[in-house]
């Protein structure tokens, strides 16, 4: 594992962005853990957040002409890994949206720089997808090209036609999902920070019952 999923994993369990339990999922499954990347509420643990997200996509190697952050939860996501960039030395433009557009001022959905070039959207992480989906087309009408989606965390979980979100995102919209961590490396690090065996045994049966191969 890599210095900087081992600094976003302790992040996350710092500040409760990962909770372990029971948690009742959209889809109606019972999961033995819980992600909201909301939890995240300070400046210092923001920097730390969008440094681990510029070292995960500079490690990737995806081409990259600007940064896209889907309201809400990407728009202060966006512009801390645009930061992190900066001070790696590789500055970029960014963008992100309106849920609703504006009637004045300078109007419209979008906030930023113009879309334009190859593109990454930044966001926490993908459950159906309908956030990621509504950001590619709005920046292919815009004339960018959406090339990766860089998010938190991978769930590695079956959806309904068989595949993972993120393998029926790749396929569907022709771009790239990069995940700071996915689940195998969750309970890596669990494992070796002694994390209690119950959780980890639950976290095993949740992904036999619902996981897809690493």
């Amino acid at each position: 594992m890599r210095d900087y999923q081992t600094v976003f994993l302790q992040l996350a369990l710092k500040h409760e962005v990962l909770r372990f339990g029971q948690f009742t999922l959209k889809s109606g499954r019972v999961s033995p853990y819980f992600f909201n990347l909301g939890k995240i509420s300070s400046g210092a643990a923001m920097r730390e957040l969008g440094r681990a997200y510029a070292r995960a996509l500079l490690d990737s190697g995806v081409a990259f002409d600007m940064l896209f952050g889907p309201a809400y939860k990407g728009i202060p996501l966006v512009a801390a890994v645009a930061i992190a960039l900066a001070e790696l030395g590789r500055d970029v433009p960014y963008a992100y949206n309106r849920k609703e557009a504006k009637d004045h001022g300078e109007g419209g959905l979008l906030v930023g720089a113009r879309p334009q070039g190859r593109v990454v959207v930044v966001d926490d992480v993908l459950t159906a997808g309908t956030a990621l989906r509504e950001s590619v087309q709005l920046l292919r009408d815009a004339g960018a090209e959406p090339v990766a989606a860089l998010i938190a965390l991978d769930r590695q979980e079956r959806g309904p036609g068989g595949l993972s979100a993120v393998a029926d995102i790749e396929r569907e919209q022709k771009l790239k999902v990069i995940a700071l961590v996915n689940v195998a490396d969750l309970m890596e690090h669990l494992g070796r920070s002694g994390q209690d065996g119950a959780t980890l045994a639950a976290i095993r049966d949740y992904q036999a019952r619902y996981g897809v191969p690493a």
